[in-house]
């Protein structure tokens, strides 16, 4: 079975706006709820976004950020999957 993107489901995002980097909830076709790293959604300097790109490696500034809201996304996802 092919992937459709129609399936994909965004539960909940977070977006850092020093680097551009988003972290998501997202679940596919009805499934497990997961946590997506990436892409990064940066501005042009005209203030327009620019085409979605992948996360790759992490700064320290990524990893900070990721590090304050660690306990949110876990707390939304456990949420999320229900009790197992």
């Amino acid at each position: 079975m092919p992937y459709d993107p129609n399936k994909d489901e965004i539960l909940k995002q977070w977006h850092c706006e020093e680097t551009g980097l988003a972290v998501s909830i997202q679940r596919y076709d009805g499934g497990e709820a997961k946590v997506q790293i990436g892409p990064r959604l940066l501005r042009r300097k005209d203030g327009g976004q620019r085409a979605p790109a992948k996360a790759g490696r992490l700064t320290i500034e990524d990893l900070l950020w990721l590090y304050e809201i660690i306990d949110e996304v876990k707390d939304e996802l456990s949420r999320l999957s229900g009790p197992q």
